[in-house]
């Protein structure tokens, strides 16, 4: 038999295996063949007594307590610590009133810090074009410069930046997400 011919067989066979045999398959897990790592049975009761939504789980809050500490660490976001970002509501630029405890603790320690000034960066979940989104982040930017002001900041301590949707912190595309990203950040500037 001529070589070329030799060589021809041996190839199909080797690519006729391929085909019938294919790759090496890995089963693939499915939840209920996850293994979870064991946890203390005083952890696995109390998380279960607190699970009291359906599917995700219990819905939590926004909110989170004010913290002193190191100036120029990240608390959320891009936030400054110990300053707290705000939150808004779908296509608002007002503050919601369950933020104003927020806002109030910024102005406080900026009114307490004479020399700390800080940057409002305007953020927007990804909903509506580019351009009504870079103006609704300005909004809400100058709506928190405004109530630092009527609290007494120097209004030449504070700049104003939108990103829009530029710059999510959750690329998730739903409310939860959303929520995470319509807020403004309080950047400390030096």
């Amino acid at each position: 038999m001529n070589r070329g011919i030799m060589r021809y067989l041996v190839m199909a066979c080797v690519v006729g295996s391929l085909f019938v045999g294919g790759c090496a398959k890995q089963k693939v897990q499915s939840d209920k063949d996850m293994v979870a790592p064991a946890a203390p049975k005083a952890e696995v009761q109390s998380s279960v007594k607190a699970d009291t939504g359906v599917g995700a789980g219990k819905e939590e809050s926004l909110a989170s307590k004010w913290i002193g500490g190191d100036s120029g660490a990240v608390l959320e976001g891009r936030t400054t610590a110990p300053m707290l970002p705000i939150y808004f509501d779908f296509d608002k630029s007002d503050i919601k009133a369950d933020q104003s405890d927020r806002i109030k603790k910024n102005g406080d320690l900026l009114i307490g810090s004479a020399q700390v000034r800080v940057r409002v960066e305007g953020n927007t979940d990804e909903r509506g074009t580019n351009e009504y989104n870079m103006a609704l982040g300005e909004r809400r930017a100058v709506t928190a410069v405004k109530y630092l002001v009527n609290m007494g900041v120097a209004e030449g301590r504070i700049d104003t930046l939108s990103f829009g949707e530029e710059k999510p912190l959750n690329f998730g595309h739903d409310e939860m997400a959303w929520s995470q990203n319509r807020r403004d950040d309080f950047v400390i500037v030096k």
